[in-house]
């Protein structure tokens, strides 16, 4: 069983997200980050960063604790051969776009969430930085289905944990058909609707 450690949190839906979509069984946990509870000692022990999410999976001799949400999609698309291509081209244009996530869009969302208190002009430079990088992905968007080609891989849960809260971030979607298509498809998609109820509701 996986046990996952969240809240309503960009990064936090990605993997219910893809426990959703992957059939996996798991408990989910809820961090309080109003509480400070990811800084209390308990979760520390689980992850010293003191970040959501956290999984720890039993079903290993010692049970296994993993952090940061990129590492778990991969580690769950491997270990349940889901969402993730086993080789070739189209497993490296998964890799591709999740590197870009981390080092480009999700980057540049998360520092244009932060930033929404800062000076006027230091936050507009970070809100049109997301908005860039967002066009890119829309130019991908616009020759394929999914953002690592023409099936569902966890590259296109990345992108959405922090897309799905444009709005909190000050991002615009109307410049981008392409992406907002994409967003439409997902949110239809009844995994993605289970990850995101069961995410919000942490907060409640």
């Amino acid at each position: 069983m996986i046990e996952l450690y969240a809240f309503a949190t960009p990064n936090s839906v990605k993997v219910t997200i893809a426990l959703e979509e992957l059939g996996i069984p798991y408990s989910l946990k809820a961090v309080d980050l109003r509480k400070a509870e990811q800084k209390s000692d308990w979760f520390t022990a689980l992850n010293p960063n003191g970040k959501v999410p956290v999984i720890v999976d039993d079903a290993h001799e010692s049970p296994l604790g993993l952090s940061e949400s990129g590492a778990i999609l991969v580690y769950l698309a491997e270990k349940h051969h889901g969402l993730l291509p086993s080789g070739g081209e189209a497993r490296a244009r998964v890799f591709e776009q999740l590197y870009f996530h981390a080092s480009g869009l999700g980057a540049a969302f998360g520092n244009a969430f932060m930033s929404r208190k800062a000076a006027p002009e230091i936050a507009a430079k970070a809100v049109a930085e997301a908005q860039r990088t967002l066009a890119v992905l829309d130019g991908v968007l616009a020759t394929h289905e999914y953002v690592a080609g023409n099936e569902l891989t966890i590259a296109d849960i990345a992108h959405f944990g922090w897309i799905w809260r444009h709005e909190a971030v000050g991002v615009d979607l109307a410049s981008v058909p392409h992406v907002t298509r994409w967003m439409a498809a997902l949110n239809a998609r009844e995994g993605f609707a289970r990850g995101i109820a069961k995410t919000i509701a942490l907060a409640s």
